[in-house]
């Protein structure tokens, strides 16, 4: 199945290895691309300008449009890795095992705050053990600021029509620890897709790595869906103190009533975030990942300047 695409529409790139692209042309044929120099970086969901080369196979791509968003991560070296652009949805997944790690999700939705994206948190693996309190008292909390929750089994296929009609006609990325069941996920809600999945090691309690490169794949229902590497950590791609506070969300709201208009919700007077969670309207859980960004950005803001 190909992503539907308007006549004249510029080619999308719907796979990446490496130098190496697989690009959607707008009659849907599927073609190989090289691109063209070092300084492009196209990811899966760009635009691209692209022509084919003579007497070759491949096409080369010459120049990225313009993106709507991108998501993106330091890399080492501290400069923003981009793993996917133009979204509208990002579904991150987490699962037991491996041990959730909330921490995680809270980056991955503050990046989608900051997208102005919509998202949704997946707790993957029903049917090897039913979520705990914990886990049930945790995606209640991200229910009570406006996130949406599925609780599902890629294995059993327990709820992914619920998963299904949040992804219908979204150009959305599945994101999440290693080992959580994304590309378990994607073979059974996208056509066609073989997608490799490994177990979690049982040395370690963590997942490994099975996806190597992203690629996007057309969902029945309308839209697409990009599969991407798993990771053991995650930061959103800002190193704007401002950006942490915006992304979330239900800190922004209550510190729109702080005394002072600067303030960072940590130890000011008259904080209304503090007031907020003594009266138990923010998650203490939420607020420990808020500062623990807020750390590790201004970390970034020191070492730039």
């Amino acid at each position: 199945m190909t992503i539907p695409l308007s006549d004249g529409q510029e080619p999308l790139v719907v796979a990446t290895f490496s130098r190496r692209m697989a690009l959607q042309l707008a009659n849907g044929e599927k073609v190989s691309a090289r691109v063209k120099g070092r300084r492009l970086r196209p990811v899966c969901g760009d635009r691209v300008e692209a022509e084919p080369i003579a007497n070759e196979p491949e096409w080369l791509i010459t120049r990225v449009l313009p993106r709507t968003n991108e998501l993106g991560r330091p890399n080492t070296r501290g400069k923003l890795e981009v793993l996917a652009a133009n979204l509208s949805f990002i579904a991150v997944v987490t699962a037991d095992p491996p041990t959730p790690d909330w921490f995680i999700v809270d980056r991955y939705l503050c990046a989608a705050e900051l997208m102005g994206v919509s998202a949704a948190v997946i707790f993957n693996k029903t049917d090897l053990a039913e979520p705990g309190t914990g886990v049930r008292d945790t995606l209640q909390d991200y229910e009570r600021i406006g996130y949406q929750t599925v609780l599902c089994s890629a294995r059993s296929g327990t709820n992914l029509d619920a998963l299904r009609v949040l992804l219908a006609r979204q150009t959305a990325i599945i994101v999440g620890q290693s080992g959580v069941g994304k590309s378990s996920l994607i073979n059974r809600l996208a056509e066609n897709a073989d997608l490799p999945t490994t177990a979690v090691s049982e040395r370690s309690g963590e997942g490994r790595h099975t996806t190597v490169n992203s690629v996007m794949l057309a969902l029945p229902n309308g839209g697409a869906v990009i599969d991407s590497p798993g990771v053991r950590d995650y930061a959103p791609g800002t190193d704007n103190v401002n950006d942490v506070i915006r992304g979330f969300r239900e800190i922004a709201k209550f510190g729109a009533d702080c005394k002072f208009s600067d303030c960072r919700h940590l130890r000011e007077p008259d904080c209304a975030v503090k007031a907020a969670i003594e009266a138990g309207q923010i998650s203490a859980r939420r607020y420990e990942s808020y500062k623990r960004l807020l750390a590790s950005t201004k970390k970034l803001t020191e070492k730039k300047y």
